[in-house]
């Protein structure tokens, strides 16, 4: 006689806008506002904005009992204090924050608060380029650099080309983890301009520190020697993560928490050694301005608007 085994059925809440909401036992509140990513489309910039909106109204709060909220590109996670909040009680406080968020019609309404800052990198340049010559067994296209196979795949002629394209418009991080310091950033620009390619068949075991790889139609800045399968399209000699001198906001080690804006401004060899050694010695300054962030704008005209925004940059 086989006896019935019991099972346990999620439970999930809908929020507005289709988002599923879950808990973890009584600490962890789990929200998605996307399910399935397309591979061939990549995260939703229009998504990952709208997470950030909620995350920083639920910051603007001041709740008790919320320990901590970290978000994703397609969602956000809250772990609370159980003895001070129950998590159920968060239910009506997020239906609030994502009927802002959505604006009943699927639109951007709210603002947040964040910065923008100037990030130089040198694309191709020698040591990315040693080290994804050393791993071609593992890329898609082996008798490509990674730059050559990233400017292919998006259609353009020339690696310049694909180098204009990826510093032209700012990226915004709407990932961070893994690491410290990693941070993984969607491009400010219509869908149909994303720049998108594939990853390596299997991960590199090593990426030099400070190079600038691009996955999928993520960018993102290696905090340190780790091993990572995205494409490598340079490196940057400011580090996003210095636990010495501190480059982030009021002295955070961190240079990139979400949802910083960032733009890639292109520099040669004799720029990179002068600016990695300002860092070294800690007087390199961060060009870095603080801006709102108005989704409704962006919504609007996205080009224009990520134009006004490196506007803000000295």
């Amino acid at each position: 006689m086989t006896q019935a085994v019991a099972t346990v059925e999620p439970q999930y809440f809908m929020l507005p806008g289709k988002a599923r909401l879950s808990f973890g036992g009584d600490e962890f509140v789990v929200v998605q506002l996307r399910e399935v990513i397309d591979p061939a489309v990549g995260f939703d910039v229009k998504a990952a904005l709208q997470v950030q909106a909620i995350v920083a109204a639920l910051a603007s709060l001041d709740m008790d009992g919320i320990a901590d909220v970290a978000s994703t590109h397609t969602g956000y996670t809250i772990r609370v204090r159980p003895e001070d909040l129950d998590p159920r009680d968060l239910i009506p406080v997020l239906i609030a924050a994502h009927q802002k968020a959505i604006a009943g019609r699927g639109e951007f309404a709210p603002t947040f608060e964040t910065s923008i800052i100037e990030i130089p990198v040198f694309y191709g340049d020698p040591v990315t380029e040693e080290v994804g010559a050393r791993f071609r067994d593992r890329h898609p296209s082996p008798a490509e650099s990674d730059l050559e196979f990233v400017a292919r795949v998006n259609g353009f002629d020339t690696v310049g080309e694909l180098v204009d394209a990826h510093s032209a418009h700012p990226f915004i991080v709407t990932f961070t983890g893994g690491v410290p310091g990693n941070a993984e950033s969607l491009q400010l620009v219509p869908r149909e301009m994303q720049l998108r390619v594939p990853r390596y068949l299997s991960p590199r075991t090593e990426t030099p520190a400070g190079a600038v790889g691009h996955g999928g139609n993520t960018t993102t800045i290696a905090p340190a020697d780790a091993p990572s399968d995205a494409q490598l399209l340079g490196r940057a000699p400011v580090p996003v993560v210095d636990f010495g001198n501190g480059l982030g906001t009021d002295g955070s080690p961190l240079l990139l928490p979400a949802p910083t804006v960032m733009k890639f401004t292109p520099i040669d060899a004799s720029g990179f050694d002068e600016i990695a050694a300002a860092c070294a010695a800690g007087t390199y300054e961060i060009n870095r301005a603080d801006i709102e962030f108005d989704l409704q704008a962006f919504a609007a005209d996205r080009l224009a608007y990520a134009r006004a925004l490196v506007g803000e940059l000295q």
